[in-house]
């Protein structure tokens, strides 16, 4: 008779080992996560603008956590960014070079500063854009 151990590791488990990984042969493999960016972006705004590396990163940092992650007022494309420091330490970035380039991409009008800490960023990154497919916010100005 066999043993009931060797019965169950014939089965393999209906749950996941952990959130993005998956156990193969020779270990356990990471899966990558995706953010979606649109074509826009890399068509269109990345020639138009004049944006430096930190820009760009300031800028997909934020967008990332208003239109790509949960966000209560995605819809409005507001978005709160509790700490400086946090952002910097994630992005590879000092605050003074956060602060910098938030000044930098508000003068583009690619960003907007509703108070402090809290960022208005269009969808589309400019108002022609918006407009041009159809994306409208409620506004709290």
């Amino acid at each position: 008779m066999e043993d009931i151990k060797t019965i169950l590791n014939q089965f393999h488990s209906k749950k996941r080992t952990s959130a993005g990984t998956e156990k193969t042969p020779t270990g356990p493999i990471n899966k990558a996560s995706f953010s979606e960016i649109p074509d826009l972006f890399f068509d269109d705004v990345i020639g138009k603008f004049k944006l430096n590396r930190q820009d760009i990163t300031v800028l997909m940092a934020l967008y990332r956590q208003i239109w790509c992650w949960p966000n209560l007022y995605r819809g409005h494309g507001i978005g709160p960014l509790n700490s400086y420091q946090e952002l910097g330490q994630s992005i590879h970035l000092s605050q003074d070079e956060i602060l910098q380039s938030l000044r930098h991409l508000e003068s583009y009008n690619l960003i907007e500063t509703i108070r402090a800490g809290q960022y208005f960023v269009r969808k589309y990154f400019t108002e022609e854009n918006d407009l041009k497919y159809g994306q409208d916010y409620d506004h709290f100005f």
